[in-house]
């Protein structure tokens, strides 16, 4: 197993096997957004950017998964690299657990005071009023996808990844179609406008849950162990916080970043924040190949490195990076090319149109800087453990910079709005230098792993 190479045909067939999948769940996750997006902006400006400032609740949401989901996958790729199926079952138990109670405590909020979680993001009553009556609905969705997230991240680390990309997929071509039939009232069913996205979302988010249960059974996947549900060994648990907090500090930081981000646009008056909504469906689109080369670095690094192949998970994110400016590149020219059809799909106001066609071009250059990132820190360096680092860059590059320089140019030198909205995509760029310096320490070359794990 100390080979001095990489198997090209093998190392390209393994990234297509994990990437794919998990790159069309992304899409088919963003196409989600798109929907609303489309479908709402037929009906009116003011529906489309209140659902889309109400989903950043949902946005905040998935840092607190993300983070706990990272966690057991980062820790999960290793022990199903050394296979250790006992481990991987109490690394399950662990991420049920805390998700569950984190989605908990959003559905509340999202209940008990939808009013006020929406004036965080806007001043307009009347995007206020569109915005909490789609939460009241949707926050029943974000309660069922804190229990479905932690079976689909299981799968994937399991080398199920097919079957749960599958099972999203099929949620969002679900959830679609239901869109377009409660958005517009087709078959004789109400016309619900924003409210009907909410229950498209819900409705889907139950039947995903639903497929969780039934195909994880009878592939014979990892199940839930009730009875030590709260019970996990303590070295399991230390290991998982050593794991877990970074990366939630990490998404945290970026999470409440870019939320901030949309409240500053969309403190800049609605023609703004609509131009920032679409452009932002347009990124969740485009970012969808990144981010599933970023997964499946994780678990390819992941897998070599807990089987105590050191060598060859090094070459991999050598190989995982480099990769990356490619993917970069390539999705800044897309964003190029979509930008004139982007400005005509939309029914926007003219100045808004203007805003728009600006971003897109503004977010292109974007697009590398995020590319790279994600396929380099939450790929590479996360499926080593190397998971502080991603908080360090956050705090420095967007809470040091991108978000003080935007909140001065909207609200004390009165700067363009395409001159705030450049200032928010300063992070990603601007940290690039510093990321391929910390990849080149190759501190994330280790094994996580314990003996006691199978035990």
């Amino acid at each position: 197993m100390g080979s001095t190479h990489i198997d090209n045909d093998a190392f390209y067939r393994r990234l297509t096997h994990l990437a794919e999948p998990i790159a069309l769940q992304s899409l088919m996750l963003a196409l989600v957004a798109a929907g609303d997006a489309l479908m709402l902006g037929q009906v009116a400006q003011e529906q489309m950017t209140a659902v889309s400032l109400a989903t950043q609740i949902q946005f905040v949401q998935n840092m607190f998964l993300g983070a706990i989901s990272g966690a057991g996958g980062i820790l999960g790729a290793q022990y199903f690299g050394k296979g250790d199926r006992q481990t991987i079952r109490a690394l399950f138990n662990l991420t049920l657990r805390f998700s569950g109670m984190v989605s908990l405590l959003f559905f509340v909020a999202c209940e008990l005071a939808p009013e006020p979680l929406m004036r965080v993001f806007t001043h307009d009553d009347e995007l206020v009023r569109i915005g909490a009556d789609y939460l009241r609905i949707a926050g029943w969705s974000y309660l069922l996808t804190g229990i479905s997230e932690p079976y689909l991240t299981i799968m994937k680390v399991t080398d199920h990844v097919t079957p749960s990309a599958l099972i999203s997929s099929s949620a969002v071509v679900l959830n679609i179609g239901l869109n377009a039939v409660l958005i517009f009232g087709l078959f004789g069913l109400p016309r619900m406008e924003a409210r009907g996205a909410a229950l498209a979302t819900t409705l889907a988010r139950l039947i995903q849950l639903g497929l969780c249960f039934g195909v994880n059974a009878a592939i014979r996947g990892i199940q839930p162990d009730w009875p030590r549900m709260f019970s996990t060994e303590r070295w399991l648990r230390g290991d998982f916080r050593r794991q877990c907090l970074p990366l939630l500090g990490g998404s945290l930081l970026w999470g409440v970043g870019f939320t901030s981000y949309t409240a500053i646009i969309g403190h800049m008056g609605s023609d703004a924040a609509a131009a920032n909504s679409v452009a932002a469906v347009i990124r969740d689109l485009i970012c969808c190949i990144c981010n599933g080369i970023g997964s499946a670095a994780a678990i390819m690094v992941g897998n070599e490195l807990g089987a105590g192949r050191l060598e060859q998970g090094k070459r991999y994110g050598i190989k995982l990076k480099n990769l990356s400016w490619q993917i970069g590149i390539g999705s800044m020219l897309v964003v190029w090319a979509l930008t004139p059809l982007t400005v005509r799909m939309v029914r926007l106001t003219d100045e808004a149109r203007g805003y728009l066609t600006g971003m897109m071009l503004i977010m292109g250059v974007y697009m590398i800087g995020r590319c790279v990132n994600t396929v380099t820190i939450n790929g590479v360096l996360d499926g080593g453990g190397d998971t502080l680092f991603d908080m360090y860059s956050l705090a420095v590059s967007m809470w040091g910079i991108a978000i003080p320089l935007a909140l001065l140019g909207a609200f004390v030198f009165h700067w363009p709005v395409l001159a705030v909205y450049a200032c928010t995509c300063l992070d990603e760029v601007g940290k690039i230098p510093w990321v391929m310096v910390r990849l080149r320490k190759y501190r994330w070359v280790q094994d996580l792993t314990r003996q006691e794990g199978s035990c």
